[in-house]
């Protein structure tokens, strides 16, 4: 591991004449200038809490003890340079702004928390009135708490959180994109979509698209579980985000060739990564298993180094693309 850092900071180093993305990114402790959020993961978790929506709440979980196990992860990845996590856990399942407010102080790692609601697992996740009220009025909840803070704090989410089955859309689940849409054209939140397949993908992109969002306001989250690779493709040259979000230990050579195969096509610039790793378990004893955010830079980045990655190409992944992706602007088509 000792030699293993400097190698990561070599690849993070920008090559003369790069100029940093000028833009602003939401974090738990408020707005930092796109160029600060560094090395980062995108897709993660601290807490996920599946009981359903009816019973959640953050009388679930001690918020020392969630602290207490998380922080030595949070640690850890700071010291391989990570400066920002994604935290995506969404309301109704455990999402819990004051936690990751102090665990960003105390960590000194920068957290982005979100808005919307989580369609996919056949709605458990769903609160009662996501079922009876409009696309509009589920838009102006998502709206304010953008422009407000979420749950009474003035704490503001940085992205849009929503998931869908991996089938075709129900029309609940195109009514939460519909929302989702109608959010980005008014706060430039990015879209963030479990998603899995690619016919939901592609089905979201159809409706943003009427909304008039561009396909740049999308992640494809959990793209890793579409195996043709074709639709990866596809996906990215209509300008999405492809995001291969879900790395552990058993799977880094298969992300290595959905990551070449996206570079052979010189689409590197729309690709994002991540492990989909945590995170306390409310009702499990002392918290569950928690998984560590490092397969990235302990497996795959030597990997892909040894298969001759250039440094700027490491950087693109891990730098520029997330800065790029959750820098608040409308993207309308």
């Amino acid at each position: 591991m000792k030699a293993f850092v400097p190698l990561l900071l070599l690849f993070l180093v920008p090559s003369p004449g790069i100029q940093a993305q000028q833009g602003t990114i939401m974090t738990v402790t408020g707005p930092i200038p796109s160029s600060e959020m560094g090395l980062s993961l995108i897709h993660e978790h601290v807490l996920v809490d599946f009981v359903g929506s009816e019973i959640t709440g953050r009388h679930r979980w001690d918020e020392n003890e969630v602290i207490e196990l998380a922080q030595p992860f949070l640690d850890e990845v700071k010291g391989l340079g990570v400066q920002t996590l994604v935290e995506c856990t969404p309301a109704f399942i455990g999402r819990d702004p004051q936690l990751l407010k102090r665990l960003a102080d105390q960590s000194g790692i920068q957290i982005i928390t979100n808005t919307g609601y989580y369609g996919a697992s056949d709605n458990k996740y769903l609160p009662e009135h996501a079922h009876s009220e409009t696309a509009d009025q589920l838009a102006a909840r998502w709206i304010t708490e953008a422009k407000e803070g979420i749950e009474g704090t003035n704490i503001k989410p940085g992205f849009i959180k929503t998931g869908v089955n991996g089938g075709p859309l129900s029309a609940i689940h195109a009514k939460l994109i519909s929302a989702a849409a109608k959010t980005h054209l008014q706060t430039g939140l990015v879209i963030a979509s479990h998603t899995g397949p690619a016919v939901p993908a592609f089905e979201q992109l159809e409706i943003l698209e009427k909304e008039g969002v561009h396909a740049s306001a999308f992640i494809w989250v959990h793209a890793q579980g579409e195996r043709d690779v074709n639709k990866h493709i596809q996906a990215a040259e209509k300008g999405a985000w492809v995001s291969l979000d879900g790395l552990d230990d058993s799977n880094v050579t298969l992300y290595m060739e959905m990551l070449e195969n996206l570079r052979s096509k010189g689409l590197l610039h729309r690709v994002l990564l991540s492990h989909d790793a945590g995170w306390y378990s409310p009702g499990e004893e002392n918290g569950g298993e928690f998984r560590a955010y490092t397969t990235l830079f302990k497996k795959l980045i030597p990997l892909l180094d040894r298969h001759g990655w250039t440094g700027e190409e490491i950087r693109q992944l891990l730098v520029i693309n997330p800065r790029t992706a959750f820098e608040i602007k409308v993207r309308a088509k």
